[in-house]
């Protein structure tokens, strides 16, 4: 199980999450923000949960590049 959280609001459009993890991330037309896809707001925090393993790679080079370190990748 890998689990994916964005800190939304510090999001500074840089789009490395969405180059780096395309299945998960996507720029946010309205505002420039990432957006994480089938993510679950909770208090400022989005997060998924998913059983795929492939997904804790990609992932984790969008949190690595990511300058505002607002992504965190967690493999359970």
């Amino acid at each position: 199980m890998v689990i994916v959280t964005l800190q939304r609001d510090k999001c500074i459009g840089c789009n490395y999450c969405a180059e780096f993890a395309p299945e998960f991330f996507r720029m946010s037309k309205k505002d420039g923000k990432s957006v994480l896809l089938k993510s679950i707001e909770k208090k400022g925090f989005f997060t998924i949960k998913t059983p795929f393993p492939d997904a804790f790679e990609s992932c984790d080079k969008a949190a690595k590049a990511c300058p505002v370190n607002i992504i965190s990748v967690k493999e359970i």
